[in-house]
């Protein structure tokens, strides 16, 4: 059975090496013939686990092979990136031109499955009609099915495996053909439904967590307020056996969250006011975190500033959507003099003169607790530093032996 895969970034890549190893002939497919032609060439080291291996494995037996256009396959995986425009309205053209790349090489029996996070109704409006003008009927001709990624970063290989699947066919004929597919190699349950609640639902996965993380930062800015603990309040609630507070945050980052809401809110803006309030919420964070570090800031002339971590979040390079690095760009604009350092961001750490960020700095700002900055030595952190003050944003401190002689805040507290 032959496969081809559309669109091999962040989700497309990692799912074209496991359908590889899992026994199947891939084409992954990809329009930038520069990223391409490194990764034929093993020249691009991709940051998720056990990904650089098995490309190279797969690459090496040809049970994967790459190109800057389809084939014909017997099973279409669409996973093109579905970003906002500069309204906050879905881009949609990127997965268009797959779909319309793929129409050439289809035959009757083939599975069209898209895996893109999607605005609702997308599959059966969008999708549906471009594949019939070429003569064909879904759900007889041709298997058209939404089935929405659930993996986190850092752990795509296994969870694509290990994750329950939810397939929403166009037709009932669609969602089995399907998922007589994935039950190749997906172990966890796989559940069907149509297309149009299977868009929903990934929306609402990721709409839920985000409206969460809103409650518990407007919690975190009324506490301060109060001059109270914000962690103290979480933990006390979290003991109700029917509450489950999640944790602040400098603010929501990643392709997901700080983005699918709106794909809701777009399409129903009267009956999505929780969605829009929590979004505005979570984006005015970094705002809101830059205002308390210009407090401390303003205590010195002309001070000089260590930020460490960047990424959207902790043991992540992936910096999309990054409110750590929004914080930063506040404080560039602002004329501070900001140096940054993450280990696992390429193109702006100094993995050679590690601690260059905060050398003769005196202020040292944690914005991500990645654990490398958990396991640091601060009694030479402190040493490098002239009159040390440590802010933390990622809640790290009270992990850490940070020296008397220095001064420490946690951001979410103040």
């Amino acid at each position: 059975m032959k496969i081809c895969v559309v669109g091999i970034g962040f989700i497309g890549l990692p799912t074209a090496c496991l359908l590889a190893s899992k026994g199947f002939h891939v084409l992954g497919v990809d329009i930038n013939e520069d990223y391409v032609n490194k990764l034929k060439t093993n020249r691009l080291k991709i940051e998720e686990k056990n990904i650089n291996d098995l490309l190279e494995k797969s690459l090496n037996d040809k049970s994967l092979t790459l190109d800057t256009k389809p084939s014909r396959a017997d099973i279409f995986i669409i996973c093109t990136p579905t970003p906002l425009d500069e309204n906050k309205k879905p881009d949609l053209s990127y997965l268009i031109e797959g779909i319309n790349s793929i129409l050439p090489y289809l035959n009757k029996g083939n599975m069209v499955i898209i895996e893109s996070t999607i605005p609702l109704k997308t599959t059966q409006e969008i999708i549906r009609p471009i594949i019939e003008t070429m003569g064909f009927q879904v759900g007889k001709d041709i298997y058209l099915a939404h089935c929405p990624e659930r993996v986190l970063p850092g752990e795509i290989l296994y969870e694509l495996v290990h994750n329950n699947r939810i397939i929403g066919g166009c037709t009932e004929n669609c969602s089995n053909k399907v998922k007589n597919f994935y039950e190749k190699f997906v172990k966890s349950e796989i559940h069907t439904t149509t297309a149009d609640i299977a868009e929903m639902v990934k929306l609402v996965e990721n709409s839920y967590r985000d409206v969460n993380i809103a409650l518990a930062n407007e919690l975190m800015i009324t506490c301060n307020k109060l001059g109270i603990d914000p962690y103290d309040v979480v933990s006390l609630a979290n003991k109700h056996p029917r509450v489950n507070l999640l944790d602040f945050s400098i603010g929501v980052g990643g392709h997901c969250l700080p983005v699918d809401p709106y794909f809701i809110i777009d399409s129903f803006p009267e009956t999505s006011k929780l969605l829009a309030t929590a979004r505005n919420i979570n984006n005015s964070m970094p705002k809101y975190i830059a205002s308390k570090i210009e407090r401390f800031l303003n205590q010195k002339n002309n001070p000089k500033i260590g930020v460490w971590g960047v990424s959207y979040k902790k043991n992540s390079s992936d910096i999309r959507n990054s409110p750590a690095l929004e914080i930063v760009n506040i404080l560039k604009d602002k004329g501070y003099c900001v140096n940054i350092y993450d280990p696992l961001v390429n193109g702006i750490n100094y993995d050679k003169i590690k601690y260059e960020s905060i050398m003769d700095s005196n202020f040292l700002i944690i914005l991500v607790g990645h654990d490398e900055f958990i396991e640091e030595d601060y009694e030479e952190i402190a040493s490098l530093m002239d009159s040390p003050i440590i802010l933390d944003g990622a809640n790290i401190l009270e992990k850490i032996n940070i020296p008397k002689n220095v001064e420490h805040y946690n951001l979410m507290k103040i």
